[in-house]
């Protein structure tokens, strides 16, 4: 089964920006909707944003909204995570996901739904 893999993140002081990338080497991430989110240590698993199949609609929690951006690139079967304006809040363990191949505008803030990950990159953000 395939493993999207990321790359990206790292140490930033609060107010940094950072862009997290994901990608696919069997399959066509246009296909898909491609969600990240993002585990901080003790803490469930929480949705950040998505992109729907063939980047139809994108979606954000109310917790990032404004902060982050949800992109694709599909020349490079790439999805991007841009984040601005990051706060110590957003520290945490980020994950991609793909999954509702063929779905017009669907997504889930759930994690059942998506088939594939990432292996996740870590995110700190210092005060």
């Amino acid at each position: 089964q395939e493993q999207l893999v990321q790359s990206g993140g790292g140490l930033v002081q609060a107010g940094g920006s950072l862009r997290l990338s994901c990608s696919a080497a069997q399959r066509n991430l246009f296909d898909y909707a491609v969600a990240w989110f993002r585990q901080a240590p003790g803490k469930e698993r929480d949705f950040v944003a998505a992109t729907t199949w063939r980047g139809g609609s994108t979606v954000y929690a109310d917790s990032v909204k404004g902060r982050f951006t949800i992109s694709r690139e599909n020349a490079k079967n790439t999805v991007y995570l841009q984040m601005n304006s990051l706060k110590p809040e957003d520290t945490a363990v980020y994950y991609c996901a793909a999954g509702m191949p063929g779905h017009y505008n669907d997504y889930d803030e759930g994690v059942d739904r998506y088939d594939y990950w990432g292996q996740g990159t870590q995110v700190t953000v210092s005060s």
